[in-house]
């Protein structure tokens, strides 16, 4: 975990190229979690040094760097490659959720609550996760939101 930071910390500082490194050694030897995020980094490091876009433009390839962006907080980067995933394999509730995430951190509360709703259609378990995220704090105080995010008891 201390190389991924150590990565990241490159990221941050512009240094791509030495980052780009760490991130090749972590996506062939860390732990699935880790090693995950370094092919996000990893991807974005290329992208940043001119290296093209995955040729294949797979959902998973932009979903991953949807989710890099979005945890990085560049949200028009996320916007971008989490509609390319959403484009290219439609009805994928992580994908939605990702988006509405965005959504709300941007101040678009009617694409937020659209994504979202369709996220929670499509995995109801959705609704449990956007009550506890902090991503979805614009959204707390609006009562479309709330309906979303309740729970019927019996």
């Amino acid at each position: 975990m201390k190389t991924f930071e150590t990565g990241v910390v490159l990221f941050q500082k512009h240094n791509y190229d030495r980052a780009k490194g760490v991130f090749e050694r972590l996506a062939s030897s860390a732990p699935v979690e880790v090693s995950n995020r370094a092919k996000a980094y990893l991807k974005m490091c290329e992208r940043k040094l001119g290296v093209a876009e995955p040729a294949r433009g797979g959902s998973r390839d932009y979903y991953d760097l949807g989710i890099a962006q979005l945890n990085a907080r560049n949200l028009d980067a996320a916007l971008e490659y989490l509609t390319k995933a959403d484009k290219a394999s439609p009805r994928q509730e992580h994908v939605r959720y990702a988006l509405a995430a965005v959504c709300a951190l941007r101040g678009d509360t009617e694409a937020a609550l659209a994504h979202l709703a369709a996220a929670i259609e499509l995995r109801p378990a959705n609704r449990y996760l956007a009550a506890q995220d902090q991503d979805f704090q614009s959204l707390a105080g609006n009562r479309r939101f709330q309906q979303l995010i309740r729970t019927e008891v019996a």
